[in-house]
């Protein structure tokens, strides 16, 4: 009976610690937990992301722009944005992650969502992907300073 007790307890705190937890980030405009960065487990989806990270106007200068070079903690990304009639139409990756196999397999399934999003929003604001948010920031980093660049 001793032990039922302490375990309705222990379970108790974790749950309260839990909405305790979950409250904070809710308040403090983080919304749900980040993803678990490059080197967690799982598949990498789409999560929400922070604050903005780049422009969100479609009126850009036609031509190619190198972003800079950004540090997504297991490598580097850069990116050139490619506009054309005013547009984002396509992100190119000049450097990624891709030394180690686990930074490969996620960066396949990242970088493809990155990109997609990126030209649908016409912005360097997108969401982060979860299992991939060190490379989701350094994405959102490079493709916002290409896109400054392409400002009209």
């Amino acid at each position: 009976m001793r032990q039922s007790v302490k375990k309705v307890v222990v379970a108790a705190l974790i749950v309260g610690a839990f909405v305790l937890y979950s409250l904070t980030h809710a308040r403090s405009g983080l919304g749900a937990a980040p993803g678990v960065g490059a080197t967690g487990g799982g598949s990498p989806t789409a999560t929400t992301s922070g604050a903005p990270t780049g422009p969100t106007s479609a009126a850009f200068k036609d031509g190619s722009y190198t972003g800079s070079v950004a540090d997504a903690q297991w490598g580097y990304i850069q990116v050139k944005a490619v506009v054309s009639g005013g547009k984002l139409t396509d992100v190119q990756f000049l450097q990624y992650p891709n030394e180690r196999e686990y930074s490969v397999q996620v960066n396949s399934i990242a970088d493809p969502q990155l990109t997609q999003e990126a030209i649908q929003a016409q912005s360097a604001q997108v969401d982060v992907v979860t299992g991939a948010t060190d490379s989701s920031e350094a994405f959102m980093q490079s493709l916002s300073d290409a896109l400054s660049q392409a400002q009209a």
